[in-house]
């Protein structure tokens, strides 16, 4: 099978022992990385170094470390990990979530069959705790023109789930600096560039959520996002005027809503419990 690079930020917040459950998942993948490529976003504390480099030393040759002076965020952290990673394929993990043993195996053999392909993603569980409290089951759009359709009122890649082609990211411009929303807006020009989608139709990988998870998805700072992400989808041309109304109010409605009435919105009618 073809090497692959997994790709993922850490900054000084994460979760210690989330980390490790997330690094070991992907040390052992049935295919395993040529290497994983961890960029420290700012400085660490010494719990998240000790990890990192006890993880490096038991398992040599593998791990590519670059730390940024101060935080720059996800977008910033990622774009300069694409550039560092070597091999064409590349899986992005998030450090407090958790993939199948099979994850990448089954997205290399989706390449594989259909090399046409720019991005591979999958369903995801969503949990909180440890991996067996499932709590939703997010179901997304197969077929490529299905991912189109689904992308012009949400994203329709769950962004530690992929697999993408480190060719296309750069064509596409590479990740942006936009906060809280980096992968949708990645994937949108990554259309837009002509890019091919697919997501595997099982439950490849674990997101794990919180109370934080709804509350950052409202207030001003969201609303001002929201606004801002789909008028640069409109002008773009990714939006028809319809598209950016409808798109544009439904979120804001979302984002406006108190936190437990959001989490519901979220829980009855945008997951399968």
């Amino acid at each position: 099978m073809e090497n692959y690079s997994v790709l993922m930020s850490v900054y000084n917040k994460d979760n210690p022992e989330w980390l490790k459950v997330s690094l070991d998942s992907i040390i052992n993948q049935d295919v395993k990385p040529a290497e994983i490529v961890v960029i420290k976003d700012g400085k660490l504390n010494e719990e998240l170094n000790r990890i990192l480099e006890t993880m490096a030393e038991n398992n040599p040759g593998i791990f590519k470390f670059y730390q940024f002076d101060k935080n720059v965020g996800l977008g910033l952290a990622l774009q300069k990990g694409i550039t560092i990673c070597t091999n064409e394929l590349i899986a992005r993990m998030d450090a407090d979530d958790y993939a199948n043993a099979d994850r990448c195996k089954k997205q290399l053999n989706r390449f594989a069959t259909q090399p046409d392909l720019d991005l591979v993603g999958s369903n995801v569980f969503e949990f909180t705790g440890n991996i067996e409290n499932i709590v939703s089951k997010v179901n997304l759009p197969e077929n490529h023109k299905d991912i189109v359709k689904f992308a012009k009122k949400r994203c329709p890649i769950r962004h530690p789930a992929l697999m993408y082609r480190k060719s296309m990211v750069l064509k596409a411009g590479n990740y942006d600096d936009f906060k809280h929303a980096q992968d949708y807006e990645l994937i949108v020009r990554m259309l837009l560039s002509g890019a091919k989608m697919y997501n595997i139709q099982e439950y490849l990988t674990y997101m794990r959520i919180s109370e934080e998870f709804y509350k950052r998805r409202g207030g001003w700072q969201q609303l001002k996002l929201i606004i801002r992400l789909k008028t640069k989808f409109y002008r773009s041309g990714f939006y028809d005027l319809p598209d950016y109304i409808i798109s544009t109010l439904g979120n804001c409605i979302i984002c406006m809503m108190p936190n437990s009435i959001r989490a519901f919105f979220y829980m009855k009618f945008l997951r399968k419990s």
